[in-house]
C-alpha cells in the first residue's frame, strides 16, 4: 500500500514538473528575443570607403642662399607665415669669420662690423605653414641644404581601388577620420582625381586629393587616415535597422505587428549603411515593426522542426532566405 502510495505521488510531481517545463517553453514561443521597434527618419548615405594620408598639397623645401652660419631663427614647427617673411637670418662664410675675430677685440669692434656687414635673410616665397623646422643658431648650412620645409595647406590624399574610381566625382563631400584621432570626424571635399594608378601587390588604385573643411590643430603630414566618399545621400529617409529587413527572390520584406501579431509584408529598400537600411515603399512611422532574433529564425528554417523552440514568424517560405 504504502509503494503504490509513493509511485502516484511521484508521478503526480512528474506531471507537474513536466508540465510547467512546457508552461515556460509556450512561454518563449510567443516572444522570446522579439523586439517591436518603431521606424525613424533620418541621414543615411552610400559610401565610397578608402585608405589615405595627410600631406601638403603642395611641400616646399627652403635652401638658403649662401653657404655660412645659422644666427638666428624666426619660426618653428606648426607657425603660419606670410609670403616675404623672414624666417632665418645667417652669416655668410666670411661674415662668420670676420665676426669671430672681431669679437677678440672687443665689443666694441664686434658690434661695429656687425652693423657693417649686416646678417643674410631667408625670405619664405609663399604663405604657409612650417612643416619641418630642424636648424638651430650656430649650425653651419650650405646651399644644398634644407633648412625649413613649408606647406601651402594639408590636404587628404586617399587611395581608391579601380573599381570604385569610376563613381567619385569632383566636389563629392567626404567624412575623414583620423586613426590617431577617430573620435574626430571631418568633413571635406573630392578637389582632384589623378589620371595615373599605382599598384602595389596587384592592387590597382588611383589617388584622390581630399580638401577639408576645416583643418583642426592636430593635423599632421604623415597621418594615416580613412575617408568615406558621399555617393548619395538622403536627409529624411525612413530608416529600419538592418536586421530588420529580410530578402528572398530579390524581394524585400519585413514583420509588421498586426493586431498584436506580427504579419509578414512586402517593402521597397534604398540606400543602406553598415546599420541601417532605408525603406521607401510600404511602412510609415506609424508601422511597429518586429525584429526576430537570428536563432530563432535559423532554427525554424531547418528541415527539423524542434517541439521545444519557438517558430519563424516568417514562415516556411524563409528557407534560404538572406539579408540586405
Amino acid at each position: 500500500m504504502i509503494k503504490k502510495d509513493t509511485a502516484a505521488v511521484i508521478f503526480f510531481i512528474l506531471i507537474i514538473v513536466s508540465g510547467g517545463v512546457l508552461s515556460g517553453c509556450s512561454r518563449k514561443t510567443q516572444g522570446e528575443g522579439q523586439t517591436v521597434i518603431a521606424p525613424s527618419t533620418g541621414w543615411i548615405a552610400d559610401y565610397i570607403t578608402a585608405t589615405a594620408t595627410v600631406k601638403p598639397q603642395n611641400r616646399l623645401e627652403i635652401n638658403p642662399p649662401i653657404s655660412g652660419r645659422i644666427e638666428k631663427v624666426l619660426v618653428e614647427e606648426g607657425e603660419r607665415v606670410n609670403a616675404g617673411e623672414t624666417l632665418v637670418l645667417m652669416s655668410s662664410s666670411d661674415r662668420a669669420a670676420l665676426l669671430d675675430a672681431a669679437r677678440l677685440d672687443g665689443e666694441a669692434t664686434l658690434k661695429k662690423w656687425e652693423e657693417v656687414y649686416k646678417m643674410t635673410p631667408l625670405i619664405a616665397p609663399i604663405e604657409g605653414e612650417v612643416i619641418v623646422q630642424t636648424i638651430k643658431p650656430g649650425k653651419n648650412v650650405t646651399t644644398s641644404d634644407v633648412v625649413l620645409v613649408l606647406s601651402d595647406r594639408l590636404i587628404v590624399k586617399a587611395q581608391v581601388d579601380e573599381t570604385d574610381i569610376g563613381k567619385v566625382q569632383l566636389g563629392q563631400k567626404v567624412r575623414i577620420s583620423l586613426d590617431a584621432y577617430p573620435q574626430i570626424q571631418v568633413s571635406g571635399s573630392v578637389d582632384h582625381i589623378y589620371y595615373e594608378s599605382t599598384v602595389v601587390n596587384n592592387v590597382t588604385t588611383y589617388d584622390v586629393d581630399i580638401v577639408p573643411d576645416e583643418i583642426p590643430d592636430v593635423f599632421r603630414s604623415g597621418m594615416s587616415a580613412t575617408v568615406s566618399i558621399v555617393r548619395e545621400s538622403v536627409e529624411k529617409a525612413l530608416l529600419l535597422p538592418r536586421d530588420a529587413v529580410r530578402q528572398e527572390n530579390g524581394q524585400s520584406s519585413v514583420l509588421v505587428e498586426t493586431d498584436g501579431k506580427p504579419e509578414r509584408r512586402g517593402v521597397v529598400t534604398g540606400l543602406s549603411d553598415e546599420k541601417n537600411v532605408q525603406i521607401t515603399e510600404g511602412l510609415t512611422t506609424d508601422d511597429r515593426v518586429v525584429i526576430v532574433p537570428d536563432k530563432v529564425s535559423s532554427t525554424a528554417t531547418r528541415g527539423t522542426k524542434n517541439p521545444f523552440m519557438p517558430s519563424s514568424p516568417w514562415g516556411s517560405r524563409r528557407s534560404g532566405a538572406g539579408r540586405p
